[in-house]
């Protein structure tokens, strides 16, 4: 699997619908109707700030993840791009 930049931009698909839950949240993409669970709370609060991060990186930051644990959650966020739950800007 490709790496994520975490250094751009990126949003979560408009065609996405995220659903917290008390183990993390649902994420259901109709366009694809696939369905995914996040078991993280913290992964998250990352996907749900990514619209207002200038990048992946800063999300992350945001939302409190070490630098010690940021590989873990860049491989989750390119399961997510893989997906097509999240999408990379194109601004």
């Amino acid at each position: 699997m490709p790496a994520l930049d975490l250094d751009r931009g990126w949003d979560l698909h408009p065609q996405v619908s995220v659903r917290p839950e008390p183990f993390g949240a649902l994420l259901y993409h109709f366009g694809t109707r696939r369905l995914s669970f996040l078991k993280d709370r913290v992964l998250l609060t990352v996907v749900q700030s990514l619209a207002e991060s200038s990048t992946a990186r800063a999300a992350c930051s945001s939302a409190g993840v070490s630098d010690s644990d940021l590989p873990r959650y860049q491989r989750a966020l390119a399961t997510l791009a893989q997906s097509s739950t999240v999408i990379e800007r194109t601004e």
